[in-house]
Order: C-alpha cells, then sequence, then structure tokens
C-alpha cells in the first residue's frame, strides 16, 4: 500500500506560488512595523506546559498541542498511578505555542534587564491550535504580532491599531473596519445587568460567541450558564449597537453603565483612545462595537478586532493586558498588543483578485545553446545575478524551443543566449516571451535591456 502524502489535517504545504504571495504579505507587515520602531523577536515553537496552561481559559487549553515526555521520562509517566486521573498533564511536559503573546510574556520576564523600559517588538512566527480547520482556520498558521509591554499610555493603543491598519492598506484593503471595546465595559455591562459576579468569566465566553451563534444562540447559552432569562435579555439589549457612529454609542453606553462605577471608568478609557486617534487615518476606521469580547482571559482593558465583510470573523484582533507579565514576573506590567491572521488575509486577497496573475520564479533564463556552451551560460548568468536580477539556469543543452516552453511555464518572462556568433562578437540573444521581441545586445547591456522591459530601471 502506498504511503498517504497528504499532509495532516489542518496543515499545508506551500508551494511556490503560495510562498511567494506569503512573503509579499509578510514583506509588508514587516516594513510597516520596522517604520513604527517596533523591534523584531523570536521564540521557541515549544513553550513548558505550566508556563501556556490557564492562560487562555478552558477553551484554549483543550486546543493546545501537547509534546510528550520523552524516553526514560515517558516510561516513568506510564507508570504514574495519577495517569488515569490527569493524562494530559502525566505524559506531557510542553506545548506548540498557542500564540505568540504568552511566549512574549516570559521572554519579558526572563530578560528584564537587556530589555528597553518600554518594549515595542514584533514578531512573525507560526503558531499551533487543535481547532476544527476551516475557511481561513488551519491547525498551524502564522501570526503577524506587535505589542508595546511597559507603557500605560493609550498613545499604545492608537500605534499598534495604526501599523495593523496601515498594514492592510498597503496591501490594497480600502473596506475594513476596526471595532474596538472594552473588557470593563463588558463587566460593566454584566454587572448593571444583575449577573452574578461569579459567572462573569463564563458570560464573556458566551458573548464572545455572538457572531458564530447570534443573538438567540448566546441566550440559550447563557442560560445553560447559570443567567437568568431577564438577566440574559438585559445584556442582549446593550449588545445590539446603535446607528448614528461612535458619540452616540458611547452615550447609549454610558446610560446603561450608570450603576456600575467600573463600567463608566472604562467607558472613559475608550473615550480617551478614540480621541487620540480623531484626526488620523485611523479615526474613520474605528467603530465601538459593545458586543466585541475577545476570547481569551487575560485581556484586561481595550479590545479590537479588523473585519471585512465577506469574511466571517477577523483578520486579527488583540488588547491590553495588564496582568500577563507580572504573572510570570510577581509584578505587573502594562501591556498592549495586536496579532494579524496571515492566512485569513491571503484567503480574502486570493479571493478578491488582489494578488493579481502568478509572479515569475526569475526575472530571466539563461539557456544552454549546445553542451560546448555549457561554462559561457554559466558565466552569463553569474554576470546577470550580480546585477541584482533573479536568474535561473535551463539545466540542459536541449532544444532551444523547450527551453522557451520551460521558461514559459515558470512565467520567466525573458531568455538570454550566448551561441557561437554572440561569443564571438561579444553579444546576447535576448527573447521577451510575451511579446516575441527579440534583440542582440552587448554583453554588458543586456541586464539594462531586461531590466527595462521589467519596468524596474
Amino acid at each position: 500500500m502506498a504511503a498517504i502524502t497528504q499532509p495532516p489535517s489542518g496543515m499545508r504545504d506551500l508551494l511556490p506560488e503560495d510562498v511567494r504571495r506569503r512573503e509579499r504579505v509578510i514583506g509588508a507587515v514587516r516594513q510597516v512595523y520596522e517604520s513604527h520602531g517596533f523591534e523584531p523577536l523570536e521564540t521557541p515553537s515549544c513553550e513548558r506546559l505550566d508556563v501556556l496552561l490557564g492562560k487562555y481559559g478552558d477553551e484554549g487549553d483543550q486546543l493546545m498541542f501537547r509534546v510528550m515526555h520523552r524516553r526514560d521520562k515517558l516510561r516513568s509517566a506510564l507508570d504514574d498511578g495519577a495517569l488515569r486521573t490527569d493524562p494530559e498533564r502525566v505524559l506531557a511536559d510542553m506545548a506548540l505555542r498557542y500564540d505568540l503573546t504568552v511566549p512574549l510574556a516570559r521572554v519579558v520576564a526572563e530578560h528584564q534587564g537587556k530589555l528597553p523600559r518600554v518594549f515595542k517588538r514584533f514578531q512573525i512566527q507560526p503558531v499551533w491550535r487543535a481547532d476544527r480547520p476551516q475557511k481561513g482556520r488551519f491547525r498551524e498558521f502564522l501570526q503577524c504580532d506587535l505589542d508595546v509591554a511597559g507603557s500605560s499610555a493609550r498613545t499604545v493603543e492608537v500605534e499598534v491599531l495604526s501599523a495593523a491598519s496601515e498594514v492592510l492598506q498597503r496591501l490594497g484593503f480600502a473596506d475594513f473596519r476596526v471595532r474596538i471595546n472594552h473588557r470593563g465595559v463588558l463587566a460593566g455591562m454584566i454587572e448593571a445587568a444583575g449577573i452574578p459576579a461569579e459567572l462573569e468569566a463564563s458570560t464573556f465566553v458566551a458573548i464572545d460567541k455572538l457572531d458564530k451563534i447570534g443573538r438567540d444562540g448566546v441566550l440559550r447559552e447563557l442560560a445553560t450558564r447559570g443567567v437568568t432569562a431577564e438577566s440574559a435579555a438585559s445584556i442582549a439589549t446593550m449588545l445590539d449597537p446603535v446607528d448614528g457612529g461612535n458619540d452616540a454609542e458611547l452615550a447609549r453606553l454610558r446610560t446603561f453603565l450608570a450603576p456600575s462605577p467600573r463600567g463608566l471608568a472604562a467607558l472613559d478609557d475608550l473615550a480617551a483612545v478614540l480621541a487620540l486617534a480623531a484626526g488620523s487615518p485611523l479615526a474613520a476606521r474605528l467603530a465601538v462595537d459593545p458586543s466585541l469580547a475577545r476570547g481569551l482571559s487575560y485581556y484586561t482593558g481595550s479590545i479590537f478586532e479588523i473585519t471585512v465583510p465577506d469574511l466571517a470573523g477577523s483578520l486579527g484582533g488583540g488588547g491590553r493586558y495588564d496582568g500577563l507579565i507580572g504573572i510570570f514576573l510577581g509584578r505587573d506590567v502594562p501591556a498592549c498588543g495586536f496579532s494579524l491572521g496571515l492566512e485569513r488575509i491571503i484567503v480574502v486577497m486570493e479571493e478578491r483578485g488582489m494578488f493579481g496573475g502568478p509572479t515569475a520564479a526569475a526575472d530571466a533564463m539563461v539557456g544552454i545553446f549546445d553542451a560546448s556552451l555549457t561554462r559561457d551560460a554559466l558565466a552569463l548568468a553569474r554576470e546577470l545575478r550580480e546585477t541584482g536580477l533573479r536568474v535561473d539556469l535551463h539545466c540542459d543543452a536541449s532544444k532551444i524551443g523547450k527551453q522557451y516552453q520551460d521558461a514559459d511555464s515558470r512565467g520567466v518572462p525573458c531568455v538570454a543566449l550566448v551561441g557561437p556568433d554572440e561569443v564571438g562578437r561579444g553579444t546576447v540573444s535576448l527573447k521577451w516571451l510575451k511579446t516575441g521581441e527579440r534583440a542582440e545586445v552587448p554583453r554588458g547591456e543586456a541586464a539594462a535591456w531586461i531590466r527595462q522591459r521589467l519596468g524596474t530601471t
């Protein structure tokens, strides 16, 4: 029986065109993040299990890919009497990272003496979740994070949202919306609705499912979590946004939150972020949305998501998490960040045709006229590469027509050849495949001829 060659469910092989498209998006992300003064960071694929557990809520803990003990430790774990009662903890000591935020918190605690007081970092690396694969959602995927650790100023929220928005604008998105809310506003709504404090966390989880299960689904889920029908109806009313813009929404929420000092303080915090963003390109994108909850349990303040009309779910999200670093450090360090989801961005760009046609594997291909001129072809390829061109070299001295076909099949726009006559004259024969244009130019001018047609002169 032949071996199964498909990758594991929810994971993918990325072929050359896939990789080139990813690199185009990653390039835009990196360029924008660096332009805002964020510094690069990388962390290991695996983290200690105790570092990750308890930071994402029960659902997040269940979606981690655990890494079992190895060798003697595994044998010892298999003999452990606790295996029957708590197998996941007994058998595993590490997990593939679930996100890039908790590893950042660990890094800040571990390297605090080497990092600036206010640490602005970006990180572009894969994460893993044992989730159910669906459109734009995979079990292995790349996150593009930027975070600021060490400042409680509301300019931080504006900075991370401005950078994330600029990435999407640079990629060609014009119809995205930045939804913004505050965990304190949600907590105040829960308090004002008469929901007991001990049900706050589970109420957050139910609200976070609104986009997936709808208003009635949230009401049913709240009932299963012990929330009375009256309180559930009250919170559902608060979650319904109104037309009229952010000022109208803030005024409406202020009325609802009158019984909750905590909720009113959070609303003032949210209004401060909006005021700082006023007059910037970000301002037109911001929309206060009381139904935005963000499921991860480490958020403490402002929360945000970026959405587009033709995608269920978001292109990215984030928020303020002022207590997470303190779990590792022993003292709280304010922090705020945002994560763009590369896979979903690419899905939308592909469906909208934003990438255009396939990208070329190289700018030119050097053909081999015959076997006796292989060294001349190698030399020409080297000379063209030294000018900065991407140059492929045909592998063998097959028929010239076949070499043209091979170049065209890979999207390479130009073929360069040196036959016996060209060697004698010190020239290069060039063919631009799309138009059929041919030319014979001095060898030193071949790169300029190619660049002119590429539009990179």
